[in-house]
């Protein structure tokens, strides 16, 4: 079924607005649990789409590259962490940084009910719309989870990275933060990025699909 962009923005409105929020939130949550108040007493740690959304991050570039047909790609305000106020901060950063792509998979696998729920009703005025809606919410949380597991600080992946490895290794290649964002927008526009992610995220996704029978 082939959607305008109109359909497609009413389709994808809240799965991408609750796939940014309730990542960043899962930080703010597992950084509170292991120590770190900052993003609690800002008031991050919260449900609340209003206090984490970005306007360009989370609207602009969604709606951009939905309409150019690429990975859909954005993100919300970054929630604020003090490593130096975890409990073990080498160690919990792990759990902190994993955090934010474990919440993208709980919702991949509940929009993946929602999508096989949508789909076992009887035709309607809400069985097409909750199985659209349920198939965008497993691609934008599986894209955005695969997209964080990348080795590059300072998404998620390259803190776990930092996490892991050892002291001396971990200082050289945390180092590289600065620069992160810089090296991940020239992957996504030079089409590498597409490249290296679509094999995983259809991996996974076809994952999800099995489990529900889709």
């Amino acid at each position: 079924m082939e959607l305008t962009l109109i359909q497609q923005i009413a389709v994808y409105a809240l799965p991408v607005i609750f796939a940014i929020t309730l990542h960043e939130a899962a930080h703010g949550y597992a950084a509170k649990h292991f120590g770190d108040t900052t993003a609690y007493m800002l008031g991050r740690v919260s449900l609340n789409p209003l206090r984490h959304i970005d306007p360009v991050g989370t609207v602009l570039v969604p709606l951009v590259t939905l309409a150019l047909g690429g990975i859909l790609f954005g993100w919300a305000k970054p929630v604020p962490v003090n490593f130096g106020h975890l409990r073990n901060p080498k160690k919990d950063m792990l759990w902190v940084a994993a955090a934010g792509p474990g919440a993208n998979l709980f919702m991949a696998l509940f929009w993946g009910l929602v999508m096989k729920i949508g789909l076992t009703m009887p035709e309607g005025s809400l069985a097409l719309p909750m199985a659209l809606m349920g198939k965008a919410g497993i691609t934008i949380n599986t894209v955005l989870m695969v997209l964080n597991l990348l080795p590059l600080p300072p998404l998620d992946g390259g803190r776990i990275a930092v996490s892991l490895l050892p002291s001396r290794l971990a200082y050289s290649y945390a180092r590289i933060e600065p620069y992160g964002m810089i090296i991940l927008i020239a992957l996504l526009f030079s089409g590498v990025l597409n490249f290296v992610l679509w094999p995983l995220v259809n991996g996974t996704m076809g994952l999800v699909s099995s489990l529900f029978g889709l």
